[in-house]
């Protein structure tokens, strides 16, 4: 895992207050890794929006989730892996926007997310449906903030191989 990213306050209108401080990646990647729930939003190919709420793990500053390839956000992200997850709380908001890929980890690592789903959510897929690949959404932006007219903050990520 690379170095932890680096905020910056959020260039929001002036009507919408002027903040002054920003808020630490290691609080933000908290929320991310603690939230029972998550909303994911892609794009139809005909270019209507989809989202729906999922389950999930925030794992080396990554989101991981699953599901049946028949559904429409896995359809969707087949045809485009641009995505954006966002947690359920609209007042201190998280939103992550990246690009989705299935990854098809190694005996190694598909351990670590069976053991991280089992201790989140109780239960988990076998290690092999995460060798035969899981969805990975590697984020490019984050948006974080506990009040927006104080602390708006925006995390850049670079780009991984």
């Amino acid at each position: 895992m690379s170095a932890d990213p680096r905020g910056e306050l959020l260039d929001v209108p002036p009507e919408y207050g002027s903040p002054s401080r920003v808020v630490l990646w290691a609080d933000v990647r908290a929320r991310l890794e603690d939230a029972p729930q998550y909303w994911l939003a892609t794009t139809r190919p005909d270019g209507r929006p989809h989202t729906v709420p999922t389950d999930g793990l925030w794992l080396d500053d990554a989101f991981w989730f699953g599901g049946s390839p028949r559904t429409v956000k896995h359809r969707n992200l087949t045809a485009d892996g641009r995505a954006s997850l966002h947690l359920p709380d609209a007042t201190a908001s998280t939103i992550v926007e990246g690009v989705c890929d299935v990854y098809r980890p190694d005996a190694a690592h598909a351990g670590r997310l069976v053991r991280a789903s089992t201790a989140k959510y109780g239960y988990a897929p076998p290690p092999n449906a995460y060798v035969e690949g899981v969805w990975r959404l590697r984020p490019v932006k984050v948006m974080a903030w506990t009040s927006l007219t104080e602390d708006a903050t925006r995390f850049r990520f670079l780009p991984r191989t």
